[in-house]
């Protein structure tokens, strides 16, 4: 069996509250947000977002429990516009929690289409403030299977301890 290993990209994952806190002392930088090797245009929209709660059972019948954030993303050019500050993004969130309880930890997902191509779910890295914008790389949300991947984090546990600076004395790794 190919094991696929989605632990980098699962890691990329971020909080709402991380992204929130660059963004507040970063008010009047452009905030671009890229996906599929390119920025979102100038004139891009935030349309919607939505908080949500969610209870599951995984492939393994393993309950799940989780709350997550949607932020969805209208990738458009609209006449001269420029990539919004990070202050009206930052706003609009904020204009948001008077209407829709919004959890700092929770899992955040964009959700981003130009307006033609259907919507994509993507996962956001830790904001990065580099020549006078900010910057978050969007990599898509894949599926996985999460017992497997519970698994795979056991074993590269092990290896680790097994063979990790500390025990490479101990004959674990020879």
């Amino acid at each position: 069996m190919n094991v696929i290993d989605n632990s980098k990209i699962q890691e990329n994952d971020s909080n709402l509250g991380p992204l929130l806190s660059v963004l507040a002392g970063a008010k009047d930088s452009p905030l671009v947000f890229y996906y599929d090797g390119k920025p979102v245009k100038p004139g891009y929209h935030i349309t919607e977002v939505k908080a949500g709660q969610f209870s599951a059972l995984d492939c393994g019948a393993n309950p799940e429990a989780w709350t997550e954030i949607f932020i969805q993303l209208w990738d458009i050019e609209e006449g001269d516009s420029t990539h919004m500050p990070a202050g009206k993004f930052y706003a609009i969130i904020r204009k948001v929690t008077e209407h829709v309880q919004l959890d700092d930890s929770a899992k955040l997902t964009f959700e981003v289409s130009d307006g033609v191509r259907p919507m994509q779910l993507y996962c956001a890295a830790a904001p990065v403030l580099r020549a006078g914008a900010v910057h978050v790389e969007l990599s898509p949300r894949t599926a996985s299977c999460k017992p497997r991947d519970r698994w795979l984090a056991e074993e590269n546990k092990k290896a680790a301890a097994c063979c990790g600076p500390a025990a490479a004395k101990s004959g674990c790794c020879a």
